[in-house]
């Protein structure tokens, strides 16, 4: 059951990597990404009944969910960004908001099943029980995680998104454009998004509201992790699967909530900076 929680908690992990690849670029979040997931997650669906390949939908998903953070980082960041103020908060929820709406107009208030080739039934490994589809969640999210890492560290395009990340006004001395790295980190964070649509769909269904709870997860593992921290959100993120997993077991179903948000209380009051995150050090 531990285990089970582990690897679910992956995904808890992936959409938290999301808020990390736009907050190390621009210091700032798309609070809308709980609806970016439940809307790919749909798009996937519709691809799927299309009868799209399920090998060939998921990179069309995933191509829609990069075109959709780009739109979210064109229509409610950028522009409060060189006016330095703090409207990309509001203005990405609103996004969100819209993306919920147009949802259940175009989609519906149900909640669907996600259809997969991926067996359910339960395999024994080692003598822990676990089934391919969580499995799948496990290898998707940190192939997809690390694939990016490597991106950032090997070419010339993930320096820049480096060197951006540690000082945008050095960076544009070198030449290099910080809106760019900016729109780059958001195409990715939307991707992402869309691949946690997929990955956790054919387990919980799609549905309008599942990004939802989702997000509000994911956003206290990358607090608790620290926003700087890619290793930090995979450790916590599992954690917090494991543990809501036995919360449920022993406590009830109506405590499985409950561990995310004492982590996030405890956390902001001792390390505000998140476990496994730096202090900021401001220049005076």
């Amino acid at each position: 059951m531990a285990v089970s929680g582990a690897l679910m908690g992956l995904v808890y992990a992936l959409i938290a990597y999301g808020f990390q690849l736009t907050y190390a670029t621009s210091r700032s979040l798309n609070f809308g990404q709980g609806e970016l997931v439940m809307v790919s997650a749909f798009v996937a669906l519709t691809f799927t009944n299309l009868g799209l390949p399920y090998g060939l939908m998921v990179p069309c998903a995933l191509a829609f969910g990069a075109l959709a953070g780009l739109a979210v980082e064109r229509a409610a960041v950028r522009l409060a960004l060189q006016q330095k103020s703090e409207g990309w908060i509001m203005l990405t929820i609103i996004l969100g908001l819209f993306m919920l709406s147009a949802s259940e107009n175009i989609w519906g208030r149900d909640d669907r099943p996600f259809p997969t080739p991926i067996p359910s039934e339960a395999v024994r490994i080692l003598g822990i029980e676990v089934t391919p589809l969580e499995l799948s969640v496990a290898a998707g999210a940190l192939a997809v995680m690390g694939l990016i890492e490597v991106f950032k560290r090997t070419t010339l395009q993930g320096k820049a998104f480096e060197a951006v990340s540690a000082d945008p006004e050095a960076a544009e001395l070198m030449g290099i454009s910080s809106r760019r790295i900016v729109m780059l980190s958001y195409g990715l964070s939307g991707a992402v998004a869309a691949l946690a649509g997929i990955l956790v769909s054919p387990i919980t269904t799609v549905g309008p509201t599942m990004g939802a709870v989702l997000v509000l997860k994911a956003f206290s593992v990358a607090v608790v992790a620290g926003l700087d921290s890619g290793f930090g959100v995979v450790l916590v993120g599992m954690a917090l699967g494991a543990i809501e997993s036995l919360a449920s077991f022993y406590l009830g179903s109506g405590w499985r909530e409950a561990p995310g948000l004492v982590l996030l209380i405890l956390t902001l009051a001792a390390r505000p900076y998140g476990l496994f995150g730096r202090a900021a050090i401001r220049k005076v």
